[in-house]
């Protein structure tokens, strides 16, 4: 796979490619980058796409500015247009998972005319709320924290999460996955919920053996691009969820005309905590053409099951061809 960096929108991304023919863009979520795609970007190259996965702003080996408002949804679904254009073309597939199916399906929203088709893996399309979120936030911690605000502060969640970089991954990724749930039934252990006085790397569940779906080689990869990044630029992205919402008045309710796919664990924690967002896509994605649970698969969807999940993007990818 090729490695390179393309400046657009004002900062410079690291990007993995490969392959020829129409434009697929692989959206990472929290806390990954392009490497999370690597099950499918071969598999998508050989069947006749050019994929393009990149690190996103604040991950990995690209920029990652200073200031908090550099991190908007505004911004994050600029550098992907900005990179259609910078690869030369004028249309792609647009894929997300976690953090990135929220930019995928905002690229989807605002620049229709780009993005022709729209995956969305574990979390959905959830439209503008009409609740500022921090006023949710306080009603959700009340009682207990809730991890979204819990990393509202800066440098209280990158202190902890820096101190023993391998670690805060490992129990990341391991305690939202679907080994987790199968190993270990009856931990409620969660770092998205977690009682008040508790730090969230405290509520990390970590294993003796990597789950199956993470080599030793996978886990240091992550591991030295966090080391290499931090967690600053990776967490910016949760502290504009006001002024994404303060900026997006306009697309209170707004539809997804687009055809889409919809890919999800059944042990995905997040599919629990969005139903309501999940049964709601239906009325919002009038071209959603298949929604997907795939049985004991936890929150990293691509990761976890990459056949399956290759599978259903390549049957998807040839439904859309001639758009």
């Amino acid at each position: 796979m090729a490695e390179r960096f393309i400046e657009t929108n004002g900062v410079r991304l690291h990007v993995v490619e490969e392959g020829s023919g129409p434009l697929v863009l692989l959206c990472h979520g929290w806390p990954e980058s392009a490497y999370s795609w690597r099950h499918q970007i071969a598999a998508l190259a050989a069947a006749g796409y050019r994929v393009v996965a990149p690190d996103q702003r604040g991950y990995g080996a690209s920029d990652a500015p200073e200031a908090i408002e550099a991190y908007d949804i505004t911004q994050l679904t600029a550098d992907l247009a900005g990179l259609v254009a910078a690869l030369g073309e004028e249309r792609a597939v647009v894929i997300g998972h976690d953090w990135g199916s929220n930019v995928a399906a905002h690229a989807a929203l605002l620049r229709p005319d780009i993005f022709y088709a729209l995956g969305l893996l574990s979390v959905p399309y959830v439209t503008r709320r009409r609740t500022r979120p921090s006023v949710r936030f306080e009603r959700a911690t009340r009682e207990r924290e809730f991890y979204q605000a819990y990393f509202q502060p800066p440098d209280r969640a990158e202190a902890e999460l820096e101190d023993d970089v391998r670690r805060s991954l490992l129990g990341i990724l391991y305690t939202a996955g679907g080994d987790r749930v199968r190993e270990r039934p009856d931990d409620t252990r969660s770092f998205a919920f977690f009682a008040k006085g508790e730090r969230l790397v405290d509520n990390l569940i970590i294993p003796e053996t990597l789950p199956h779906w993470l080599s030793a080689a996978d886990l240091d990869v992550f591991t030295e691009q966090f080391r290499r990044s931090g967690f600053r630029g990776p967490l910016n992205w949760y502290r504009n969820l006001d002024r994404n919402w303060a900026i997006t008045p306009f697309l209170q309710g707004a539809r997804i005309l687009q055809p889409a796919i919809y890919i999800a664990g059944s042990a995905d924690g997040v599919t629990r905590m969005l139903a309501e967002d999940v049964a709601a896509m239906g009325s919002l994605m009038p071209n959603l053409r298949d929604q997907h649970r795939l049985d004991g698969v936890g929150h990293w969807t691509q990761q976890e099951a990459p056949d399956a999940v290759n599978r259903l993007l390549l049957d998807f990818l040839k439904s859309v061809a001639r758009i």
